[in-house]
Order: structure tokens, then C-alpha cells, then sequence
């Protein structure tokens, strides 16, 4: 079952959304990486978290060795509940230190922490995401990826920020928190797509569409205004990204899909036409609109069009009509193989189709014996069986006679 906790936004005093940790397995994710921090008894980590102690030696009971500040500040997360506003307060000290290595582990710290108490840790996030230190915002980059997921609309306004971030590896790492918030939150992923969308930046809007795929299953209506306008964005490369998400939609929400296909289809690019080809394989062959859009699609200048949609008339045509549209397909097509195919469905094949193909038609006539066939065959069986019996009377032993 899925963990909730509540926090709020450190600038308003309001309730943010709740927080969602589905497993222990997402709680893991959290953690810094393993290290001796992990064995330090209870009792001791403020101790050595807030500078008290430099070092202690650890029970050989746990591999022995010792934890210095570092591994202090990190195993804050453990403490118990009576001592979690104090390991709060180290935490905040430590984000705000001079020591780039102490503002680095705490970053570390931060995620696991998020969970036992949350105010100020994204305020102290989005400063040091602007960092003098590289090493600092490297790790503050980790931190918002951890996070995002967790505490969507906490960290909205850093998102936000570094999703147009001119470094690009902030900008990347950036969409990476809000792909894996989108998995999550769709209405969260819905919200900055739909202002990504509208950027005048390409990059911003390329990334955006590339995200489509994830909202393609729960994000409902919004997520499908997003794909059409997507669709209808003038640069090719976030309609290419945007048309990748049909096939799947095709599976989900056919009805939505035919739209969103017919519109693909009529693009200038051939791999948003590519992907077009593809979900329109997934329709549904008996609806009116996928029908049309497969006849007129065989007529298109694009041959991958033609020759999906040609392939494709069979199962939406029988009978006079399916000739009738073959034939009339015939006097425009110019592509040899193109021709092959809809001559061979043009053609009536019971009437002007080979001597083998004529033949498979006629089926064999039943065989219906008449009265005097039925009179004749009844004599001759009588007649066996009188002489089997007459054969049996013979063969039976004297003894068996006589008796």
C-alpha cells in the first residue's frame, strides 16, 4: 500500500499535495548509497551529525571500522521520532554550511529526511541548485530527481525553473524528474507540458512532446489536447515525437486515436506519416471514419501510405464494392507492385480467374442414392448376413449340437 505524507509549502504556510511512496522499494531510492552511516546506533547520530564528535568506532557486532560527520549527517533519516525536529534543524545548518562537503552530504541526506519532516528542505534545495559549487549542484540535481516524484507541487516552482535552465545538463536532468513525476502525477506531467508546448524555445517543446508517451494511458482529455496540438506544432521534429504516441493510444482509446491518426496522416514529414501507418493498423477496421481514411489513404501521393491502406482494403471492402474501388484505384496507380495488388482485387475470381482458381469455387456434388440404389443395397446386405449366419450354423461344434 502506498505511504502518504503530508507537508507544506515552505513560502505559504499552505498543505502541498500529498506525497506518494508506493513501497519500501521507492523508500530505498531515497537513501544515500550504502556506507557506515547505516550502522550507527541510534543514540549517536546527532551526536556526530552536528559536529559534537568528530568520529566513533562502531559495534563489531555490525563489521566494526568507524563513522565520521559525513556518515552522521546521512543516517538522519533513522533517528527516532522524539529526536526528528533536532536532526531537522542539523539538516537545515548543514544545506547552509561553508564546507562544500558537508552542504554536498546533506543533499545526500535530504530525500530519506524529506520524509520524516519536510518544511524549508526545497526552499534549501532550490538555492543550492544554484550553487557556486559544481560538486554542490551536481548532487542538488540528484536530490530534485529523488524528489520531484515524491513531492510534486513542492517542487513545482524549482521544476519549473530548471526545465529552462540555460545549462544543459540542468535542463536534462530536469526532464528526467518530470518524466519520472509524469509516470506518478499525470496531471502534474499535463501542467508544465502544457506550458513547455508553448514556448518559443524548440528545445523546450521537443523535450515536452517527447513525454507525451508516458501521459498517453491515464492522462485523459488533457493528455489528448496535448498530443493535437503537438501534432500541429510547425516544427517536424515535435510532430515526429508527438505521432509516437498514437499506436499506444490506438490500444487505449481508439475513438481519440482515429482523430489524431487522420491528422498524421496528412503531414508533410514521412515519419510522422510512418507512425500514422502504424496506429491506423490498430483501429478499429469497422468504424465509418477508419474505412474512409484507409480508401482515401490509397489514393495518397505517399506510396508507404498507399501501399498500408491498399493492404488494407480487403478487410474493410468484399464483394462488388471492393472491386469496384480496386478498379478505380487501377487508373491512377502507376507503381508496379501497387498495380499487382489491386488488379488481383478487381478481378471476380469465380468468373475470370484461372481454370484452378474457377474450380475452387465448385464445390462436390453430395451423393443421394435413389429408391432403387437404396431397394438393391438393403437386398445384398440381407443376403451377407444370411450367409454369415448359415456360415455359423455350420462351424458350431457336434457336441454343441447334440446338446
Amino acid at each position: 500500500m502506498a505511504r502518504e505524507y503530508i507537508a507544506r509549502d515552505p513560502r505559504t504556510g499552505k498543505a502541498l499535495r500529498k506525497s506518494r511512496v508506493k513501497d519500501d522499494s521507492d523508500i530505498r531510492a531515497l537513501l544515500p548509497s550504502s556506507g557506515p552511516w547505516e550502522s550507527i546506533p541510534r543514540s549517536e547520530i546527532l551526536r556526530l551529525a552536528s559536529g559534537e564528535v568528530g568520529a566513533i568506532d562502531l559495534p563489531r557486532s555490525v563489521g566494526g571500522g568507524f563513522a565520521n560527520r559525513g556518515d552522521g549527517i546521512k543516517a538522519l533519516s533513522r533517528v527516532l521520532e522524539d529526536d526528528v525536529n533536532i536532526a531537522h534543524e542539523i539538516l537545515l545548518e548543514c544545506l547552509d554550511d561553508d564546507s562544500i562537503s558537508i552542504r554536498t552530504v546533506a543533499l545526500e541526506s535530504m530525500p530519506s529526511f524529506s520524509l520524516r519532516k519536510h518544511e524549508g528542505l526545497i526552499m534549501c534545495l532550490s538555492d543550492r541548485l544554484m550553487d557556486e559549487a559544481h560538486e554542490v549542484r551536481k548532487e542538488a540535481m540528484i536530490s530534485l530527481k529523488k524528489m520531484a516524484p515524491v513531492f510534486p507541487s513542492g517542487c513545482e516552482h524549482v521544476l519549473r525553473r530548471e526545465l529552462r535552465h540555460k545549462d544543459i545538463k540542468h535542463r536534462e536532468n530536469a526532464f528526467s524528474a518530470l518524466k519520472s513525476t509524469s509516470e506518478r502525477w499525470s496531471e502534474t506531467g499535463c501542467l508544465h507540458i502544457d506550458e513547455l508546448i508553448r514556448e518559443d524555445d524548440v528545445d523546450l517543446r521537443r523535450r515536452g512532446a517527447s513525454i507525451l508517451r508516458v501521459l498517453t494511458s491515464k492522462a485523459g482529455a488533457e493528455g489528448w489536447d496535448l498530443i493535437g496540438w503537438c501534432l500541429e506544432d510547425e516544427d517536424a521534429d515535435v510532430r515526429r515525437r508527438a505521432s509516437r504516441t498514437l499506436v499506444s493510444l490506438a490500444s487505449v482509446e481508439p475513438r481519440i486515436a482515429a482523430i489524431l491518426v487522420e491528422v498524421a496522416m496528412s503531414d508533410d514529414d514521412a515519419v510522422v506519416r510512418k507512425s500514422a501507418i502504424g496506429a491506423l493498423k490498430k483501429l478499429d477496421m469497422e468504424s465509418p471514419r477508419v474505412s474512409r481514411m484507409v480508401v482515401d489513404g490509397a489514393r495518397d501521393r505517399d506510396y508507404e501510405l498507399r501501399k498500408a491502406c491498399i493492404g488494407l482494403l480487403s478487410i474493410i471492402l468484399s464483394g462488388n464494392e471492393l472491386r469496384e474501388t480496386a478498379k478505380e484505384l487501377l487508373r491512377q496507380e502507376t507503381r508496379p507492385d501497387l498495380r499487382k495488388r489491386l488488379l488481383s482485387l478487381s478481378m471476380d475470381l469465380e468468373m475470370d480467374g484461372t481454370e484452378d482458381q474457377k474450380n475452387s469455387f465448385l464445390a462436390p456434388l453430395e451423393n443421394v442414392q435413389d429408391d432403387e440404389e437404396i431397394v438393391i443395397e438393403k437386398g445384398i446386405v440381407k443376403e451377407e448376413r444370411k450367409g454369415e449366419h448359415h456360415k455359423h450354423e455350420l462351424s458350431r461344434p457336434e457336441s454343441e449340437g447334440s446338446t
